[in-house]
């Protein structure tokens, strides 16, 4: 386990002495948003993997879709522009974003047939974008 950790930091170290991400510069306010969500974005993942881990299959669709997938997109279309992270985005970073929507709505749509297993199968792809994302993108 000390071995695990020490890799860790190590690895860590090397990616933080040389962050080769683009930066996406977007207005303070959009940064919160994007801050803000993306930490509700977590919240929601591990209530789906909970509800997938006790078998309550259907619900984790219902909720995937509501909080992650195309239906939950727009969340921020109220906000002045100052504070809506999508128009401020890079297109192909926006583009990552609009595909992790779909890759929950299309999990959501096979977790609504309570499908156990094609749903387990799926469930990589809830993150996929996310991971995608975070490795090619930055805000500061």
């Amino acid at each position: 386990m000390k071995r695990l950790i020490l890799i860790g930091m190590l690895l860590a170290g090397n990616v933080l002495a040389e962050d080769t991400r683009q930066l996406a510069t977007l207005p303070p306010a959009a940064q919160e948003s994007l801050r803000e969500e993306m930490l509700d974005n977590l919240i929601q993942l591990n209530e789906i993997l909970g509800l997938m881990a006790a078998g309550k299959v259907k619900e984790a669709g219902v909720l995937a879709e509501s909080s992650l997938g195309v239906a939950s997109m727009g969340r921020h279309r109220a906000k002045p522009v100052d504070a809506r992270p999508g128009p401020h985005m890079p297109p192909a970073m926006h583009g990552i974003g609009m595909d992790g929507h779909k890759a929950v709505s299309e999990f959501a749509r096979v977790a609504a047939s309570g499908d156990r297993d094609k749903a387990m199968a799926l469930l990589p792809n809830l993150t996929s974008a996310c991971v995608g994302c975070h490795a090619a993108y930055r805000t500061r």
